[in-house]
């Protein structure tokens, strides 16, 4: 698939003022730091219920999202949340930045989230995945690694967590697509529950691969459930349709955010 650039990205969101990288520098210190001080304090946690993981995970997105409003002037709204499903569902999370998959868990309760087989491997960090029940996955594995996502994601459903998944499978950069990969859909077909796109524009505010942090507000929009019944072809270019559309007119809101910031000096 191609990735054209659907919006056009102001000339200035390449740049970054000396006020930009000084927060950016000092965010990312105190985040490593106080990361470490957490990875450390949760051991005692791991023989405790799932649930304390959980809490943990937590409390660390919401401390890392209030350094981010306080050193960056990076804050987040939520639209959509009556759209959420009363029971346990499958979200389907546009995927820009290593932000959403710290708030995840301020957005849902007991999330279940598809990740990498390699993140489990992390000292400490896997492991708190792994008490936390999260769905790891093999992707060199072909076909057994959809038949673990989907036995995963059954667990995950029975003992009342949702599913959260990024359909990308990677981070892509705002105004970008990739292709769909097939686990999304062999949960929406196997599992008969509905799947709830969820767009954002982060990568506009935290980049992929890039230490800058630029202020502004990160927008998180739950949209319309996609209901089971449609078969494979149907789903995947109703879920795309759904969740691209929502993205890029979130992209052209915080381009516009960007072009009309107050200016001040650099």
């Amino acid at each position: 698939m191609p990735e054209p650039t659907v919006q056009r990205l102001p000339a200035e969101a390449g740049r970054a003022s000396l006020g930009v990288v000084a927060r950016s520098l000092l965010f990312n210190v105190a985040f490593w730091v106080w990361t470490g001080i957490l990875a450390l304090a949760a051991l005692p946690l791991l023989p405790l219920p799932r649930r304390a993981m959980q809490a943990m995970g937590r409390f660390w997105g919401q401390s890392i999202d209030a350094l981010a409003r306080t050193v960056v002037g990076l804050s987040y709204e939520v639209r959509g949340r009556e759209r959420i499903p009363r029971e346990p569902a499958i979200f389907a999370i546009k995927h820009q930045s290593a932000w959403e998959t710290m708030i995840v868990h301020s957005l849902l309760d007991d999330p279940a989230i598809a990740l990498k087989r390699e993140l489990t491997l992390i000292p400490l960090f896997g492991w708190y995945l792994l008490r936390a029940g999260m769905i790891r996955i093999d992707r060199g594995a072909g076909a057994r690694a959809l038949r673990s996502l989907v036995d995963g994601a059954r667990r995950a459903l029975g003992r009342g967590s949702s599913v959260v998944m990024f359909p990308e499978g990677t981070r892509v950069a705002p105004g970008r697509r990739r292709a769909y990969q097939p686990g999304i859909a062999a949960l929406y077909l196997q599992l008969e529950r509905p799947v709830v796109p969820v767009a954002l524009n982060s990568g506009m505010y935290w980049s992929r691969r890039s230490f800058l942090k630029r202020p502004g507000r990160i927008v998180v929009e739950f949209l319309e459930p996609i209901e089971p019944g449609l078969d494979r072809r149907s789903f995947m270019a109703e879920l795309e349709r759904r969740l691209e559309g929502a993205s890029e007119r979130l992209l052209a809101e915080a381009v516009w955010q960007f072009e009309h910031r107050p200016r001040g000096p650099a």
